[in-house]
């Protein structure tokens, strides 16, 4: 999404557990949501939903987001398929009901966008069946909760292929990873495996041969995290050995020949084998209600996909890409950032929430990740006056030779942290900045901590200190200039003092 570009509108039809993470998902990245769905209590819900996914994906990019869009929730189709550049359909699944759904929207949308269809099992044609524009409507399957986990699943019919592009865009621009299923299929890729193994989990169940707490416990500690980061086909590449694939297959071929699975064989969901589920999913994890569930799942995702994206593996990889762009946004508006930046004294924009890894033992920010918001505020004043890749490019960065931390308070999960930043020197090789961390609190900001940065300016090929010169040298020099009236900071310049 480049800042050119005129801030977007989604329409979301229907607001429940997906289509509210589909809501989430746009609005976080700077799109306006119209939501259509009769229930007068939509957008109640969907705004409790909203409280998890802004804890939870600002947590995934140290790039600052985009301006939260806004949401409405309307009263016709024809209000929120008015102006939407996209439009996303998460009704239950009965066809019945989507058809009739598609032939009234497409009456009063424009033709030409997508309107994708979140269905877990129904093929575009059987969803396009009688509509206006069958080739319009294509299936854009995404997984809970969609505000996070980047997949989407795109199919369409065989004339469906300029709508499909116009979706892939979309959902690139808001971080995800669509990919793109070659011919129609029942239930797509993903819930086909998913069933796959469901069955089979409810087989082992009914057989008492194991619990639905056992069965996690495997998935979660074994082939779970194995398929995370690589997949079925890549990590049985890696079981092969220096043979690779060919040799796995040839090894392990003949077992697939042997009744090991009962694949092809449903079990009965009575009551009986319905209750024995329900109850031992209640002991497993009943003490914790849903949204207790939902922030421990995302704080999971947060951190496991955080790790992904620091070797940009994986996951990680379209997180990575999304932060460019969203970085790349803002680039595009630096001139107008250090105008504003300069009227403002001391700089602010920068901010971050306490992560689920950050805390202690005690539950709180632990030291290190103060320094680490520090750092990150430096990051964002030096992108602010030029220090991108093709500056770096050019053998030039800034290293950090001194560092002062003040603790002055605690800060906890989830809290804001918001910095101000003042320029206390910016001259020749040396640039000297002071960082005020704070938290929001109802009676106002809360000082967290305070830390001074004292960092050169390096020639990284010769492996010394040189002058700023260039535009970034001339940006700084005005970010500085409007920092001179300002008063040196109380707490600037304090060392340890041993009594």
């Amino acid at each position: 999404m480049r800042a050119e570009e005129k801030m977007k509108k989604a329409a979301i039809i229907g607001g429940g557990t997906v289509g509210g993470g589909w809501a989430a998902r746009f609005l976080l990245n700077g799109w306006d949501v119209d939501l259509y769905d009769p229930d007068p209590e939509a957008l109640r819900k969907l705004n409790d939903g909203m409280v998890s996914a802004r804890q939870a994906l600002p947590q995934l990019t140290t790039a600052p987001l985009p301006q939260e869009g806004r949401i409405r929730h309307v009263s016709s189709l024809a209000e929120a398929a008015h102006g939407a550049s996209y439009i996303q359909e998460s009704l239950p699944e009965r066809l019945e009901m989507k058809q009739a759904l598609y032939k009234e929207l497409q009456a009063v949308c424009a033709p030409d966008i997508p309107i994708g269809s979140s269905t877990s099992g129904f093929r575009p044609s059987e969803l396009g069946a009688g509509a206006l524009n069958p080739e319009q409507i294509i299936v854009a399957h995404p997984y809970v909760p969609a505000y996070l986990l980047p997949v989407v699943e795109l199919v369409g019919s065989p004339d469906a292929g300029a709508f499909i592009a116009k979706a892939e865009a979309v959902f690139r621009a808001v971080g995800m990873k669509p990919v793109v299923i070659n011919q129609e299929i029942d239930a797509h890729i993903g819930d086909r495996l998913l069933e796959a193994v469901w069955r089979e989990a409810l087989w082992l169940i009914k057989d008492d041969i194991t619990t639905t707490e056992q069965l996690d416990d495997i998935i979660t500690h074994g082939f779970g995290l194995r398929w995370a980061q690589m997949g079925l086909f890549e990590t049985y590449r890696i079981g092969g050995g220096e043979a690779g694939m060919r040799h796995f297959i040839s090894q392990f071929a003949p077992a697939l020949k042997w009744p090991w699975s009962r694949l092809t064989d449903v079990p009965e969901l009575d009551d009986g084998l319905i209750d024995k589920i329900a109850a031992q999913s209640d002991a497993h994890s009943g003490a914790l209600g849903i949204r207790e569930l939902e922030a421990v799942r995302d704080g999971n995702l947060v951190s496991f996909l955080q790790g992904l994206k620091a070797r940009n593996w994986g996951a990680g990889q379209v997180l990575n890409e999304w932060e460019k762009d969203l970085f790349a946004l803002h680039a595009e508006t630096r001139e107008q950032r250090l105008t504003s930046a300069c009227a403002q004294a001391p700089l602010r924009g920068f901010s971050c929430h306490v992560q689920p890894d950050w805390l202690d033992y005690n539950g709180h920010m632990t030291e290190f990740r103060y320094l680490q918001v520090a750092s990150l505020a430096t990051d964002y004043l030096l992108e602010l006056v030029g220090l991108d890749e093709t500056y770096l490019a050019s053998g030039h960065s800034f290293y950090t030779v001194e560092t002062h931390l003040r603790h002055l308070a605690e800060a906890q999960l989830g809290e804001v942290i918001e910095v101000s930043t003042q320029v206390i020197l910016a001259e020749g090789k040396k640039l000297h900045l002071f960082h005020e961390l704070a938290v929001a609190d109802e009676a106002g900001p809360r000082r967290v901590a305070t830390a001074e940065h004292m960092i050169v300016h390096v020639d990284t090929a010769q492996g010394r200190a040189v002058p700023l010169t260039g535009a970034l040298a001339d940006n700084l020099a005005r970010l500085s200039a409007s920092h001179e009236h300002l008063p040196l900071p109380e707490d600037g310049g304090r060392a340890i003092k041993s009594k």
